[in-house]
């Protein structure tokens, strides 16, 4: 048998990371200690480029890492563990890999394939719609939030200008909301138009 047929069967001819079914093809883990199936994964195109260029990731195609991570497949759990470093700017990657177990040695390979030098994902604070937010943005609400330790909701509607990104989590800024500084999560918030 060939090593693509033996990948297909190991991962049931789907990518071992997110699952999906198209464009699959074998994928040799950078830095691996040697050259058989074991150091091999079967991923698709989207899981190969995002990878391969860290600023093409998309943060929501990644959480599919909070299986990959626990995979029973030593060449998985490296491809997870080194993509959840790159993207460990987003609270949830983060937390993810704090949970992260790796045995010695396949933890040992994991981090064999990370440059020192290497960036996160450029990951930028982004509106409801994905458009790129930027510090002294003014959004608009598009849900009512309960605002926590405060006596009053902020109203979907409600217009917050001049925002602070928060540098360590790209899905939160802040802004004052009835003289109050509240933190606001993007997905609750789009661009504001010029006009309003």
């Amino acid at each position: 048998m060939s090593l693509e047929t033996d990948l297909q069967q190991r991962a049931g001819n789907k990518c071992e990371l997110c699952g999906q079914q198209d464009a699959l093809s074998a994928y040799k883990i950078p830095n691996s200690p040697g050259n058989e199936l074991t150091y091999y994964a079967w991923i698709c195109e989207t899981c190969k480029s995002q990878y391969e260029d860290s600023t093409l990731a998309d943060e929501n195609h990644w959480r599919c890492l909070n299986e990959g991570i626990w995979s029973e497949t030593p060449a998985v759990q490296v491809l997870s563990w080194r993509m959840l470093n790159k993207l460990k700017n987003i609270g949830w990657a983060n937390d993810l890999l704090d949970m992260a177990y790796l045995d010695d040695d396949t933890l040992a390979w994991a981090k064999a394939g990370m440059d020192d030098n290497e960036q996160t994902a450029v990951l930028k604070h982004v509106d409801c719609y994905g458009a790129e937010l930027q510090k002294g943005d003014a959004v608009v609400l598009v849900k009512t939030l309960d605002v926590k330790g405060a006596t009053f909701s902020a109203k979907m509607g409600t217009v917050v200008r001049n925002i602070r990104l928060v540098e360590d989590n790209v899905e939160q800024i802040e802004g004052k909301v009835n003289g109050s500084q509240i933190v606001i999560l993007t997905k609750y918030v789009r661009k504001s138009n010029p006009k309003e």
